[in-house]
């Protein structure tokens, strides 16, 4: 005999009611925390019990192990009918990503760059390198360990600080700018390009320089040059020269951004020309806090760059082409 329905359930068609398998066990048993592969996110599982490698598009999944949530995927259990206790990862359906001019839609893996590979989500471009950086060769062996000759033995602590000093010579741990504020190791990724060459535009870069110590994405307006019908008339290049880094208005002004005023007028520095086939770009900077009045809807205020000094270099690319300070090694 079936057992019982009870109210809410509903009879398949073979009248026989379908046993959901329990997935989720407690208390809590967890083995050790797994480490996932580049572009894979760490996450409670389902269960709300221990910290698993999220399931990616096409794996299989349950109550229990959950789809990447960062990536947009969710678990299709169309395809389990009538049971629903096994489905697929699957992307939702959202916008797709410009970079560049191309465009790619929503979970489409690819690669712009030799070095990075991008996967796009709802809007958003994620990277991850290519190459892994090797870990530089440790001077010493395990106390287990077979010594080679003219090697050092060391212990367990000596281990992990050799690792923790062959981590710090990785390019990509170099190049982030690490500073401990308040128990967060404060890190952030360099500016990317202005988004215009000329008049305002808008940098981002992503930090964790918040009080959450979570990594976010910052914006700030930029103003490289003011847009000049002919700007080599308003720039006087010394005699003898054939480049002139900065140059300033002859009288402080205000800015202009989206329909909005500045209350204060500001006398900028901004990145000159050169005769040659060369551009001029900011090398120093510092950050400034701007106030705008917008005509019958008040006041805001917005982080900008303020140039203090620029330089000119033969390697000049497109405003916002996120690669183009990548070099291949």
């Amino acid at each position: 005999h079936s057992p019982p329905v009870k109210p809410g359930e509903k009879l398949s068609e073979t009248g026989d009611v379908h046993q959901r398998k329990e997935v989720c066990h407690w208390p809590c048993r967890c083995p050790p925390v797994p480490t996932c592969t580049p572009g894979v996110s760490l996450v409670k599982d389902g269960c709300g019990c221990c910290k698993v490698c999220a399931k990616q598009s096409g794996e299989t999944c349950n109550e229990a192990d959950i789809c990447d949530p960062h990536k947009g995927l969710y678990c299709d259990y169309s395809e389990d009918e009538p049971r629903y206790e096994t489905g697929v990862c699957a992307y939702l359906v959202a916008v797709g990503c410009e970079l560049n001019g191309v465009y790619y839609l929503n979970g489409q893996t690819f690669q712009p760059n030799p070095l990075y590979k991008c996967l796009c989500v709802s809007g958003a471009i994620g990277c991850t390198p290519v190459f892994t950086p090797r870990l530089a060769a440790s001077p010493c062996t395990r106390v287990s360990g077979r010594k080679k000759p003219g090697q050092a033995i060391c212990g367990p602590g000596q281990h992990k600080q050799l690792q923790s000093r062959n981590y710090r010579l990785m390019s990509a741990y170099r190049s982030l700018p690490l500073v401990l504020k308040n128990k967060c190791l404060v890190q952030a990724t360099p500016w990317t390009p202005c988004s215009r060459t000329c008049g305002i535009g808008i940098s981002t870069r992503v930090t964790n320089e918040n009080r959450k110590c979570e990594m976010k994405k910052e914006k700030r307006l930029c103003f490289i040059q003011p847009c000049l019908t002919n700007i080599l008339k308003t720039i006087k290049i010394p005699k003898g020269r054939t480049c002139q880094p900065t140059f300033q208005l002859p009288t402080a002004e205000k800015l202009f951004f989206s329909g909005c005023s500045t209350t204060q007028t500001y006398k900028l520095t901004f990145c000159g020309v050169c005769l040659d086939k060369r551009c001029c770009i900011p090398h120093k900077s510092k950050m400034i806090t701007v106030q705008f009045e917008c005509p019958s809807e008040g006041f805001f205020q917005w982080k900008m760059m303020w140039i203090t000094s620029c330089v000119c270099q033969r390697i000049c690319s497109a405003p916002g082409d996120v690669f183009s300070e990548l070099k291949i090694l």
